[in-house]
């Protein structure tokens, strides 16, 4: 459908609580939906959140295959998914530490605390129930995903400063032109 414009750390919309997703199965969702795949795609993401374009909806989507992003080198795979609607549950109060970047906070990377272990539900575009029970990486991308819809960014969840800088300067070996998230 289409790229739309990533909103970046600074702008107010990204930090509103996004509205619960009413009507399901619509032509205004699957475009929505459509134009977030393609941006998420065009900028090498791992997620992408619709308040990040500006669409103040409860809607995430992200999945990759496994070693897939070249911003993610290693990284497993995560089913492509559209979650609308979503609802995290901690299982167990264990924690991970781990680098994180945000297509909205761009050329920066910073560890932060994740639950290792989570239950997920919602709600895929055309109203069908999703539960999934996610740990490691899977866990990571969908908590920092469903913050976005929260009006929170990883910066905001980084407890060391001395662990976040410019993605260049951090890792190297990295591409140079990829955008983070």
């Amino acid at each position: 459908m289409a790229v739309r414009e990533i909103l970046k750390m600074g702008d107010p919309r990204l930090l509103r609580v996004a509205q619960p997703v009413t009507a399901f199965d619509t032509d205004a969702l699957h475009r929505l939906v459509a134009d977030m795949l393609d941006t998420m795609r065009a900028a090498n993401g791992a997620g992408l959140a619709a308040p990040q374009i500006g669409v103040d909806l409860q809607v995430v989507i992200f999945g990759n295959e496994a070693n897939s992003n070249p911003r993610y080198p290693g990284r497993p795979a995560v089913p492509r998914t559209v979650l609308c609607n979503p609802v995290i549950t901690p299982l167990g109060a264990q924690e991970e530490d781990g680098w994180e970047g945000c297509l909205s906070v761009p050329g920066m990377r910073g560890v932060v605390p994740r639950w290792t272990r989570i239950r997920y539900t919602g709600v895929d575009p055309f109203g069908e129930p999703i539960d999934r029970t996610v740990e490691g990486w899977h866990a990571r991308v969908v908590q920092h995903e469903v913050d976005h819809l929260l009006g929170k960014l990883y910066p905001m969840r980084v407890r060391d400063f001395a662990q976040f800088g410019f993605t260049e300067v951090l890792f190297p070996e990295l591409d140079p032109n990829a955008d983070d998230d």
